[in-house]
């Protein structure tokens, strides 16, 4: 059995484009969405069809998935840790074994918090076996040259991904370096940025990749497609665009 795996950050809870955004992920027939920024909580389920899990901040905003009905759930919770958003769990029943899948949203504004934060869901997904991070990580990958993209920033938004004046990918280095996977770096193709969209806002941002896929190794390898999700409401949906992957 294949799955279809999306990642979506939908801005502030995504208020009157609630619609759009459950087209844009209808179209693209996803097994698991993992959401961020649900402020107020909205019911993306009751738009999609599919069941809807929630993991409530006390300081953020709330981070959820959505569960296609095909699919077995074997349990569901909130990662116990202080995350300043928060991290949701579901454990899903595969013909390959249990599979674990987190949807994180770290830190906005410092990569020391980005990278404590990227070290408990590591050990999280460690503890569970097979597993897939999904998320908003507001950070930068740790093999690729951001000069470029990081000069055009104000220096207000600038200073969010620099550590001592270089580009911040600690949060990022730390899941590399504790056995996971970037699936987009594994298979992905077209171009890679996630932020901003064309008419969604996203004025803090200039064609960075901030939404990610993490797999442990072995469902790493079972990843054959990753990209990102652009046109039509994609591009007003939100400030992110959605990334989705597939496996075989």
């Amino acid at each position: 059995m294949s799955l279809t795996l999306m990642t979506y950050n939908i801005k502030h809870g995504g208020g009157d484009r609630l619609d759009a955004i459950g087209r844009v992920i209808a179209g693209r027939a996803p097994d698991v969405v993992a959401l961020q920024e649900l402020r107020g909580e909205p019911d993306l389920g009751a738009v999609t069809g599919m069941r809807q899990f929630v993991a409530p901040s006390w300081r953020g905003q709330a981070v959820g998935l959505l569960v296609a009905r095909h699919l077995r759930v074997l349990g569901a919770g909130r990662v116990r840790r202080p995350f300043f958003h928060a991290a949701a769990w579901v454990r899903v029943a595969t013909p390959a074994g249990p599979l674990t899948l987190v949807s994180a949203h770290l830190f906005p504004y410092r990569g020391d918090v980005r990278r404590i934060e990227a070290g408990w869901l590591a050990g999280f997904l460690r503890r569970q076996g097979e597993g897939v991070l999904l998320g908003d990580l507001n950070t930068l990958d740790p093999w690729s040259e951001h000069g470029e993209q990081l000069r055009e920033l104000p220096p207000r938004y600038r200073r969010r991904h620099l550590d001592r004046g270089r580009p911040d990918v600690r949060a990022t280095a730390l899941l590399a370096r504790r056995g996971l996977v970037d699936v987009f770096r594994r298979c992905g193709t077209g171009r890679p940025w996630t932020v901003p969209t064309t008419a969604g806002g996203g004025h803090e941002f200039t064609r960075l990749r901030l939404d990610y896929l993490w797999a442990t190794p072995e469902t790493a390898a079972r990843f054959t497609d990753c990209r990102v999700v652009t046109g039509g409401e994609a591009e007003s949906g939100s400030d992110h665009y959605p990334l989705v992957a597939r496996t075989a």
